[in-house]
């Protein structure tokens, strides 16, 4: 398994698959699997034949959050370390820390997605979890800083005072829990998060692409807009798309009873 890139990419029609990849510690957050997935995050928004992205681990597991070990005993000097090196804020990237992925994405979590990997849950839009899924930010148990962006982040997802009992304690929250609080969205028998996330996918990869990216890009943009502006702002991404091709074949196909076929443009 040493030899196995640390993310592997499945493409499947319309869907992209994202599957982190190092099960034997749990898919921990590595150098070269942080630059495989900021590599990934742009050619998804660059291919416009992408229209729907899922993320998901290995063995089990979504993520175990940052190779603690790794961390302790310093990184070696190798491409991926060199890359990191190289290029500021590609970890940053590679969490979704401030950079935006502008096709719907969708989290399958089994097993453990705790510290890294629930920072990582909170730049998805759509999270399916395992019944025995474990989430939490436990960073603070270690003496560390949750840099992914959940100090910011966590809050304007959830409850303060849940954010903050997260946060604070280090503690895990079964995905039952996890999802009264609206962390994740739904939660699935064991084994089936994968499944449910590509039928979910495959749905929103047959609408328009250009309205799906333009509905995620106004809900992202007007988020804490006064209500005057946000709809200013609503409109101004929302009305080009009625002048599309898409937007004309989406009507036509209705009156024709039969299936659209978008183009994306």
């Amino acid at each position: 398994m040493s030899d196995s890139p640390h993310l592997v990419v499945q493409r499947e029609g319309h869907v992209v698959t994202l599957i982190l990849n190092r099960p034997e510690v749990c898919n921990a957050l590595g150098v070269q699997m942080l630059v495989r997935l900021a590599d990934a995050w742009t050619r998804i928004n660059e291919d416009p034949d992408i229209r729907v992205a899922i993320l998901t681990g290995a063995g089990g597991n979504f993520c175990s959050g940052s190779d603690l070990k790794a961390m302790a005993s310093g990184y070696g000097d190798d491409e991926w370390t060199r890359r990191i090196h190289a290029e500021k804020d590609l970890h940053w990237k590679a969490l979704l820390r401030g950079f935006r992925v502008v096709k719907p994405l969708i989290a399958a979590v089994e097993g453990v997605a705790v510290a890294g990997g629930t920072e990582l849950l909170q730049g998805t839009d759509i999270r399916i979890a395992g019944e025995s899924a474990k989430l939490g930010l436990t960073e603070a148990r270690w003496g560390l800083f949750p840099l992914g962006g959940s100090t910011v982040r966590l809050r304007r997802q959830i409850p303060y005072t849940q954010a903050m009992e997260l946060l604070l304690t280090g503690a895990t929250l079964p995905a039952r829990e996890a999802l009264r609080m609206g962390l994740i969205g739904r939660v699935v028998p064991d084994g089936q998060a994968l499944l449910e996330a590509r039928r979910v996918a495959e749905r929103i990869a047959e609408n328009g692409p250009l309205a799906v990216q333009a509905i995620k890009r106004s809900v992202q943009e007007t988020e804490g807009l006064p209500e005057e502006e946000a709809l200013r702002r609503e409109l101004e991404i929302g009305w080009p798309i009625l002048s599309t091709e898409d937007a004309k074949e989406g009507p036509r196909a209705f009156v024709e009873k039969r299936k659209p076929s978008f183009k994306g443009r």
